[in-house]
C-alpha cells in the first residue's frame, strides 16, 4: 500500500527512454522522470520513491528525499512568506507550505522554525509551527533514561525545544544546560522525565544511578591524573565545573558526596583530595575502594 507524504519501495513496471514507469498499486502507474531514474534500473526491480500531494492538489513522485516526510518534526528555514503562508526549503524543488493558521507565530522569510508534516483532510502535505495539537495525538514510546538523538530547535522561556529522534519534540531547561546551544545543532541526550500530559523533559547528562558510578570514576582518575587533588569543590562555580566534567552542579555535588560517603575523599571549602592510600594505587572500580576512613571539612549537603 502506497503511503502519501511518505517514501515508499515501490516495482518497476516498465524502463522506457523517458523514465521508468513504477506500479503505485490503487494510485496507479507512476512516472518517474529519466533524469530521476536510477542506472542500470531494470523491469521488477524496487525503487525507494517519495510520493505526495501538493497544495495544488497535484501528485507529486520524486527518489530525491526531503529532510524529513509526513509525521515527522523537523527544523526547516522559511523560503517565502506571504499571504498564503509560509514555504519552507525541505530538500526537494517545490518548497513546503505552512498555512497561516498553522504558524504559531508570523514566520518570516530567512528564519528556522521547528515544524511538524503531515497531510491534511485533502491528503495534501503540509507543516504546522502549532506542535501541541500534534504532540497530543502522538503515543510516546520513550522510557526515562532512554539515549536519545536530539536536534535544537527555537529557544522558550523554559529554555530550548528539542527535537527527539525527528519523531517528536521535548524540553531541555535552562538551567541544566551549561554549553552553547544553537539552533539546528545535533547532539545526544537523554529523556529525563515524561510527564502525565505526554510532555517530555530531557536532559544533555545520565541521571541514573549507573551515570552517577561513572561520574564517580571520572573524578577519581582525574584527581590521580592531577596528583591527588582538585582546586574544585562542592562550591565552584557551576561553569568551572561543567568545562572540567561537562556536568551540572547538582550531579557533580551528588558524586563527591557519594565518594565522601564511601569514605575515599576528604572535601573542604576549595578543593577535594583523594586520601593517601587511594593515591598510591590505580582506581578501577568505585566498590573497591567503599572502606577507607577519612574526615570532611565542611561538605555542604
Amino acid at each position: 500500500m502506497v503511503e502519501l507524504g511518505k517514501i515508499n519501495s515501490l516495482k518497476v513496471i516498465k524502463v522506457m527512454r523517458s523514465g521508468i514507469i513504477l506500479d503505485g498499486g490503487t494510485l496507479g502507474e507512476i512516472l518517474i522522470p529519466e533524469k530521476e531514474a536510477p542506472a542500470n534500473c531494470r523491469a521488477d526491480d524496487n525503487i525507494e520513491v517519495f510520493i505526495y500531494i501538493d497544495s495544488k492538489a497535484q501528485m507529486v513522485s520524486t527518489t530525491k528525499k526531503p529532510y524529513a516526510v509526513a509525521g515527522q518534526f523537523a527544523l526547516l528555514k522559511v523560503a517565502l512568506s506571504n499571504s498564503y503562508g509560509a514555504f519552507l526549503d525541505w530538500g526537494l524543488k517545490q518548497n513546503l507550505r505552512v498555512p497561516v493558521r498553522e504558524q504559531k507565530k508570523h514566520m518570516q522569510q530567512g528564519e528556522s522554525y521547528v515544524v511538524f508534516i503531515y497531510n491534511d483532510k485533502k491528503n495534501h502535505i503540509a507543516a504546522s509551527s502549532r506542535l501541541d495539537k500534534f504532540l497530543e495525538k502522538l503515543p510516546v514510546n520513550f522510557t526515562e533514561g532512554q539515549p536519545v538523538d536530539l536536534v535544537i530547535g527555537e529557544t522558550t522561556p523554559l529554555g530550548y525545544k528539542a527535537i527527539i529522534n525527528n519523531i517528536h519534540v521535548g524540553v531541555l531547561y535552562t538551567n541544566e544546560v551549561f554549553q552553547i546551544l544553537e539552533q539546528g545543532q545535533e547532539v545526544k541526550g537523554f529523556i529525563k522525565k515524561i510527564r502525565e500530559d505526554g510532555k517530555i523533559d530531557l536532559s544533555l547528562q545520565k541521571h541514573n544511578a549507573k551515570g552517577t558510578d561513572d561520574l564517580s570514576n571520572k573524578i577519581l582518575n582525574t584527581m590521580k591524573e592531577h596528583g591527588g587533588s582538585l582546586k574544585i569543590s562542592d562550591k565552584s562555580l557551576p561553569e568551572e565545573i561543567y568545562r572540567l566534567f561537562g556536568v551540572s552542579k547538582k550531579r557533580y555535588k551528588n558524586a563527591i558526596g557519594a565518594l565522601y560517603k564511601k569514605r575515599m575523599i576528604t572535601v573542604d571549602e576549595h578543593s577535594i583530595s583523594l586520601i593517601r592510600k587511594l593515591e598510591e594505587k590505580p582506581l578501577k572500580n568505585l566498590k573497591q575502594d567503599s572502606g577507607r576512613n577519612i574526615r570532611r571539612k565542611n561538605i555542604d549537603k
